[in-house]
C-alpha cells in the first residue's frame, strides 16, 4: 500500500520544527486531510503538540529502541490510512547515538522510511548564507534524501531572492516562514512545557496554518510526499495468547510521559487500560489487576499528590499486596518517602520506596540506556534486556541494584531498578517493543498466572 510522508528535518535543536511541523500539520488539517503523524527519537512532548492539532495519537520512531524492520511495521500500523504521514526529526538531522556517528539519527530514520526529506535551516541574520547551510547538508551524505528546504525567520523578499539558487542545488523551495513571536514554544527543566499549559494554543496553531498556507508551497510539500515510493508490507505481528488483565494506567497532569506504541502494545496483547488520576481520584479503578505509573512532573505538582491521601494509601496498599506494578521516572518519584519540589520544599508521597527523592541542578544520566537484569526478579529474567531512555534532574537515595544499565558506546555502566514484590521501579522509561516478554510477564502476572 502507498503511504504518502513526509520528514521535516533541521541543522540543530532549536531551528523550528516543532513549530513548524504543528503549524504543517494544522494546515493540512484544516483543508480535511487525514494525517498521521511521528517524531523522531525518545521525545514525549513533542508529539503532544502533534496530538493536539489532528486530535489523533502520534508515535514515535526511534531506530535505537526498534531497529529498521519493527520501525518500519510502527511506521505501517499507526500511519493507517492517513492521506499523508508528516514526520518530524529529532536533533540536527545526522546526529546519532554518539558524538560521531549517525547511527539511529533522523537521517538514518528517513532512509530506513525512504522518506523525503524536507530542511528547516533557521535563517536568521543571514541571507545567501542560508544556501551555505543546505548545500553543506546536501554534500555531507551523497543519499541525504533532502528534497525541498523550508526557510524559517526569513522575509519575503529574500526568500524570493534566493529561490532560484535553491532550485540550481536540485531542491525544491518551499517557502519561508516569517518571525511569529506568538508561536514560540516556552521551556521548562525537561523540555517543552506541554500543550494543555499553553493558553488559547489551538487558536494560535490556526492562525499559524493559516499563515504557513500564505508563505509555504504545501501542494509541492504534498507532492513530494507522494513521491514517496511504496513500503513492502510488515510480516505479520505474532503474538502470544494472552489472559485479559484490567491495567490501571496513570495520567493526568503529574503523569504525562509515556510512549503511545507502549499502551498500543499492551491492548494487542489484551490488556483492558484504565485511567485514572493520583491528583483527582481517592483510589485505583474497581477491578485493577496491574498498575502502570508513567512519567511526567510530580515535582510541579508535589502538593497535590501529597494532599490527596486516600490515593497514596490506596496505591501503597496495592504494590505491598502484591500488584504487579511498573513505575518509569515520575511514576517512581511518586512511590518515594518523600519527593521535593521545585521550591525546595519536601512532601510526602505513596511510600512504597523507603527513600527520599530530591532536585539536583543538572542533568543526570541524560540518554539512551540497555538494562541487562542482573538476577530473576519480579518482572526480568536473569540476562533478559530492554532498552530505555533516561532524562531527569532529580535524584534517588536509593535507586536499586536489581540491573546494569549500559550507555550504546558501552563507555559507562551503573547499577539501577528496584525489582522485587512484582515491583519495577527507576528513572528509565522504557520501550516495552524492544523486548516483549516484559510485558507480556507484568501481564500473566497481573492475571495470575504466573
Amino acid at each position: 500500500m502507498r503511504k504518502p510522508r513526509i520528514l521535516l528535518a533541521a541543522p540543530a535543536s532549536g531551528s523550528g520544527k516543532t513549530m513548524i511541523t504543528c503549524g504543517i500539520l494544522q494546515a493540512l488539517h484544516d483543508r480535511e486531510l487525514q494525517v498521521a503523524s511521528f517524531k523522531c527519537g525518545p521525545d514525549y512532548i513533542d508529539p503532544m503538540f502533534h496530538e493536539k492539532v489532528i486530535g489523533v495519537r502520534a508515535g514515535n520512531l526511534d531506530l535505537f529502541f526498534s531497529g529498521e524492520e519493527k520501525l518500519r511495521r510502527l511506521f505501517y500500523n499507526n500511519a493507517g490510512r492517513a492521506d499523508v504521514s508528516v514526520v518530524e526529526g529529532v536533533m540536527g538531522y545526522y546526529d546519532g547515538l554518539g558524538a560521531n556517528t549517525d547511527e539511529a539519527s533522523t537521517y538514518k530514520v528517513a532512509r530506513a522510511l525512504a522518506a523525503p526529506v524536507v530542511l528547516i535551516v533557521n535563517a536568521r541574520g543571514q541571507s545567501l548564507s542560508a544556501l551555505a547551510t543546505l548545500e553543506g547538508f546536501l554534500r555531507f551524505r551523497p543519499d541525504s534524501g533532502i528534497r525541498g528546504v523550508i526557510f524559517n525567520q526569513m522575509s519575503e523578499h529574500v526568500f524570493l531572492s534566493l529561490k532560484d539558487e535553491v532550485q540550481k542545488l536540485g531542491v525544491v523551495p518551499l517557502g519561508f516562514v516569517p518571525r511569529a513571536e506568538n508561536m514560540v514554544i516556552e521551556s521548562r527543566h525537561l523540555g517543552l512545557v506541554t500543550p494543555d499549559e499553553i493558553a488559547d494554543l489551538s487558536d494560535r496553531l490556526r492562525r499559524f496554518g493559516a499563515l504557513l498556507e500564505t508563505t509555504l508551497d504545501l501542494d509541492a510539500l504534498l507532492a513530494l510526499a507522494r513521491s514517496a515510493p511504496e513500503l513492502p508490507e510488515p510480516v505479520p505481528e505474532v503474538l502470544p495468547q494472552m489472559p485479559k488483565t484490567k491495567i490501571a494506567v496513570a495520567r493526568d497532569e503529574a503523569f504525562c510521559f509515556f510512549y503511545r506504541d507502549n499502551l498500543a502494545l499492551m491492548e494487542r496483547l489484551g490488556a483492558e487500560l484504565v485511567f485514572f488520576s493520583p491528583i483527582h481520584d481517592s483510589a485505583l479503578p474497581a477491578g485493577t489487576q496491574g498498575m502502570l505509573l508513567t512519567g511526567g512532573y510530580p515535582e510541579l505538582y508535589a502538593r497535590e499528590l501529597s494532599e490527596n491521601g486516600p490515593m497514596r494509601n490506596s496505591i501503597a496498599a496495592a504494590v505491598k499486596s502484591g500488584m504487579p506494578c511498573l513505575a518509569e521516572c515520575g511514576g517512581f518519584l511518586y512511590l518515594h518517602r518523600e519527593l521535593e519540589d521545585m521550591d525546595g520544599n519536601f512532601w510526602p508521597m505513596a511510600g512504597v520506596l523507603d527513600a527520599v527523592a530530591h532536585r539536583t541542578k543538572k542533568l543526570s544520566r541524560f540518554g539512551y540506556i540497555t538494562l541487562t537484569a542482573n538476577t530473576s526478579a519480579a518482572l526480568l529474567d536473569a540476562g533478559e534486556q530492554i532498552r530505555g531512555h533516561e532524562f531527569h534532574y532529580f535524584e534517588s537515595e536509593d535507586c536499586g541494584d536489581a540491573c546494569t544499565a549500559e550507555k550504546p558506546s558501552g563507555a559507562r555502566r551503573w547499577q539501577c531498578m528496584h525489582a522485587e514484590e512484582r515491583l519495577l521501579a527507576d528513572f528509565p522509561h522504557l520501550f516495552y517493543e524492544s523486548d516483549p516478554r516484559l510485558i507480556e510477564h507484568f501481564l500473566r502476572l497481573s492475571a495470575g498466572e504466573e
